[in-house]
Parts: C-alpha cells; sequence; structure tokens
C-alpha cells in the first residue's frame, strides 16, 4: 500500500519512506492554540484594554443619543394625544432624525472598532508568530500547526507562547 502512495505522491519529499531508507531523523511536531493565544496573552489583553480606552468616549455618547430617544420617544407617546398635529409631526420628525443619526453614528462606531480590533489581533498574532518561530528554532521543531482537529496536550506548546509573550521582548 505504501508503494502506492509513494507514487501517487513522488513529489513530496520521504512522505512515505520504506523500513530500508528510512532517515534517522525523528520529526518534531507541536501545536498552538490561536484562539487561546487571542484570549489569554497578555498583548491580547493589552490591546482589547486600549480598543476600550479608545473607544470609550464614542460609546458613552452613543448611549446618551439612545437614552435621548427613549425619553423622547416616551414624552411624545405619552402626550401625543394633547399635542397639535403640527407639534406631533414636528416632534415625530425630530424624532426619527435623531434615530437615523444614531443609527449612523452606531454603525460607524461598530465598523471603526471592528477595524481597530482587526488591526491589534494582526499586531498580536504577529507578535505571536514571531515567538512560535523563536521556539521551533531553539527547540528544533519540524512543524508547528496553529488550527487542528484535535492535539494531544503532549505536543502542545500554547502554554510556552503565552510565556514569551508575557516577555518585555516577547522572545524565548
Amino acid at each position: 500500500m505504501c508503494w502506492f502512495a509513494c507514487a501517487l505522491f513522488a513529489s513530496s519529499a520521504n512522505v512515505c519512506a520504506s523500513p530500508a531508507n528510512a532517515s534517522t531523523h525523528e520529526v518534531h511536531i507541536a501545536a498552538v492554540n490561536s484562539d487561546r493565544i487571542l484570549r489569554e496573552s497578555t498583548l491580547a489583553k493589552a490591546a482589547q484594554d486600549k480598543l476600550k480606552q479608545e473607544f470609550l468616549k464614542r460609546d458613552q455618547e452613543l448611549q446618551a443619543i439612545a437614552k435621548d430617544l427613549k425619553t423622547k420617544s416616551n414624552k411624545l407617546d405619552k402626550n401625543a394625544a394633547t399635542m397639535s398635529d403640527l407639534e406631533r409631526k414636528k416632534a415625530q420628525a425630530e424624532l426619527t432624525q435623531l434615530d437615523a443619526d444614531f443609527q449612523r453614528k452606531q454603525r460607524e462606531f461598530s465598523e471603526d472598532l471592528n477595524q481597530r480590533r482587526n488591526e491589534e489581533l494582526a499586531a498580536v498574532l504577529e507578535r505571536a508568530n514571531k515567538a512560535i518561530k523563536q521556539i521551533a528554532e531553539a527547540k528544533n521543531y519540524d512543524l508547528i500547526v496553529q488550527e487542528a482537529v484535535y492535539v494531544n496536550p503532549r505536543i502542545d506548546i500554547t502554554d510556552e507562547v503565552l510565556k514569551a509573550l508575557a516577555k518585555p521582548n516577547g522572545s524565548f
């Protein structure tokens, strides 16, 4: 069976080496859980804190607009029966404009936040990949995978990567 697979994948370097010509090099494989890196690393937590501070003022402004919108909507509902047609139409138009402004600002906020989050996560992943490469070179790993269906805890080096990222210079 191995000869068939070898023939099929002949261009791959020693994918199916037979026992007679097997090399004595043992393959060292490790795995890293990227989700844990993005949740638990000090860099990721710092990025989250940075984003919170950066968007705090805008979030508070949106909350204030939402509160104002709710107050004016409740006031219109309560007083609509006693208002003249002109007053009611004016209040409804103001409410409609306020709601449109709120929706626009909320959409812009979400877009800006998502863009900045992606930028920050990309920076974390770039640093993580550098740390992973340093660990791979220092410990002579042949292959390190970041996404896998199953990883035996014996080959999971996520904790090592988290420790490396926690160091000020991010090195192993």
